[in-house]
């Protein structure tokens, strides 16, 4: 019966299909976007709204829903698929590390503190950023622009003291706000856009098989 609900499309390297299986991979990723967006967003509003103490409790499931966005998103190129994921694991153990040192209450503090914190999990926003670039290269979303242009300013001034804080802040802030409207409008759109050429990933797929053979 599932077969029947299958549609054909005409891709650059021959005919494929949109399978059940694609679908629900699909909707697993774009729930994934839409707990980070969400967790972003909460954590900075808890930032300003009530103080920055437990504010990196966030940043738990910004790092799990990130790593499955990355399992599932489509990416033709390979290496740069993993890349990404190699750095969100990088990213996410630097995390991981910042929370177990010590007073846990204290790393979103320690982070505006001490700048130079920002290289242990600078690698995991870097993976952010390059999934925000797909999204925009792939979709010319506007929102997109919050991941790939405001969120490394913010990161990368705070590292280099460039910009005042309260600018760091506002563009943070900016960053994880269109991050959530870029997860929400994923879900307006059409499975097989997020799937992407099928024949590709094939051709590909078969080619590096048979370099490797």
């Amino acid at each position: 019966m599932e077969n029947t609900l299958e549609i054909e499309f005409e891709g650059v390297y021959g005919k494929y299909k949109i399978t059940q299986e694609d679908k629900k991979e699909v909707r697993n990723y774009r729930l994934a976007l839409l707990i980070c967006g969400i967790s972003f967003t909460a954590g900075m509003s808890q930032w300003l709204l009530i103080g920055n103490s437990f504010a990196w409790i966030w940043l738990i499931p910004m790092s799990i829903s990130l790593g499955l966005a990355l399992k599932w998103i489509h990416i033709y190129v390979q290496v740069l698929h993993r890349t990404l994921q190699l750095f969100w694991a990088i990213g996410a153990l630097g995390i991981t590390a910042l929370i177990l040192k010590g007073n846990s209450q204290e790393l979103i503090s320690d982070l505006v503190s001490r700048p130079i914190l920002i290289l242990i999990i600078g690698p995991y926003f870097a993976a952010m950023a390059g999934l925000g670039f797909k999204e925009f290269f792939c979709f010319q979303r506007p929102e997109a622009i919050g991941l790939t242009l405001l969120l490394p300013i913010s990161l990368g001034s705070h590292l280099l003291g460039v910009l005042p804080k309260e600018i760091e802040m506002i563009l943070l802030c900016l960053s994880a706000v269109l991050f959530l409207i870029l997860a929400v409008r994923k879900f307006g759109m059409d499975a097989a856009s997020d799937i992407g050429d099928k024949s590709i990933f094939q051709y590909l797929r078969s080619k590096d098989q048979t370099a490797k053979s």
